[in-house]
């Protein structure tokens, strides 16, 4: 039997699992994805401190992200699709998160729906929110994650327009999937994701549900979010959010200082720095060069999380290093889905634990709120 023991190892099972289709809308991203290759280059040229002669008998990765005690400063990001990765797939992942003690952000095009997961965790998870034209489906949708006790919303900024995501056109991705004379032998070998589809109690986008027109395929999602695209978003729409939502809010895809200051203005409890894992501008920084610019801007008064490539434990120790307070993780949870549903995604979790705490001990650091700047190796 196959030794799973790396994220790595958790991608490669998932593309020997799922629908190529499927597969590359969450491993590519836009244009020339210069900006998904920096990502991970920019964290791999990071370097740690090896310590030496330092007390690390015992080890603690606990932490907390918006009050929420967490086991280790990690969550996971909201993601579009997770059902078509595995059956029922948000509820797998609301599942695992709840089980490793760790937060989980529920997409508003996932293929469950916000009462789905409600239904089937007991644990509160978090909402994530794009603001639309329509502003009474953003009240329905602010009011069903209330309903569900949601204690963070999440709200994307940086999907005014859907950015090129060429691999998917190429795909001909669809939702729900279909048998076409271009993916018949592809989804033929994949016989377990098949079965598991027809059980899945979705098929097709649940928040959007009586929305869209027939059918809801990645096309028709592109249109109705093209018609519902609301490039006059502007600052006011951000307060008139704040007003409407009673608890935690995170503004999330800020790159820039200026848009952090602002966020933090209105009223925001957290941001996420995030270039929505390189997929929508392409030839913008990754997101760990960004990072410590938008951590001394904020001075402190909000939560800094970090989004964009937490492929490893040691990932999330240099995110931590560069003045993040948590991580999100969003490719690393499809892939995991993709190989093992919820069993894999409780994997990678724990993965990413036991590396850092791994790493930890090495760098002589035995509480993961230690890790700062210091950590670094310093050329």
């Amino acid at each position: 039997m196959t030794i799973l023991n790396s994220i790595a190892d958790l991608r490669a099972l998932a593309r020997r699992r799922i629908p190529r289709a499927i597969f590359e809308y969450a491993d590519r991203g836009s244009y020339d994805e210069l900006t998904l290759r920096r990502n991970r280059a920019d964290l791999d040229a990071l370097q740690l401190r090896q310590r030496v002669g330092i007390d690390v008998a015992k080890i603690s990765t606990a932490s907390s992200m918006l009050g929420q005690a967490c086991a280790l400063p990690l969550g996971i990001a909201p993601t579009g699709l997770a059902g078509l990765f595995h059956c029922d797939g948000e509820i797998c992942g609301a599942r695992a998160a709840a089980a490793a003690g760790v937060p989980f952000c529920l997409s508003t095009v996932s293929i469950c729906s916000i009462e789905d997961v409600s239904g089937a965790s007991a644990t509160p998870f978090w909402f994530q929110l794009y603001l639309m034209r329509n502003r009474a489906f953003n009240e329905d949708l602010i009011g069903r994650a209330q309903a569900a006790r949601c204690p963070v919303l999440l709200l994307t900024l940086d999907l005014p327009v859907l950015g090129l995501r060429r691999r998917d056109a190429k795909n001909g991705l669809s939702v729900p999937p279909r048998l076409t004379p271009r993916n018949a032998l592809d989804i033929a070998s994949k016989p377990a994701w098949a079965l598991g589809m027809l059980r899945a109690r979705r098929r097709t986008f649940g928040n959007l549900e009586g929305r869209l027109t027939a059918p809801a395929g990645v096309k028709s999602l592109a249109s109705w979010l093209n018609e519902q695209a609301y490039p006059q978003l502007d600052w006011k729409d951000v307060a008139w959010v704040r007003a409407q939502w009673p608890g935690k809010l995170v503004i999330k895809g800020i790159l820039e200082p200026e848009d952090a200051c602002q966020a933090v203005d209105l009223g925001a409890d957290a941001i996420v720095v995030s270039n929505h894992g390189g997929r929508q501008l392409d030839g913008a920084p990754s997101t760990i060069s960004a990072l410590p610019r938008i951590v001394a801007a904020v001075r402190g008064r909000c939560e800094v999380l970090f989004d964009g490539g937490i492929m490893s434990g040691q990932d999330v120790f240099k995110a931590l290093a560069c003045g993040a307070h948590g991580c999100l993780m969003g490719k690393a949870f499809l892939y995991s889905l993709g190989a093992r549903g919820e069993a894999g995604v409780r994997l990678a979790l724990e993965i990413i634990r036991q590396e850092l705490a791994v790493s930890m001990a090495l760098a002589g650091v035995a509480d993961v709120r230690d890790i700062d700047s210091r950590t670094l190796w310093q050329a």
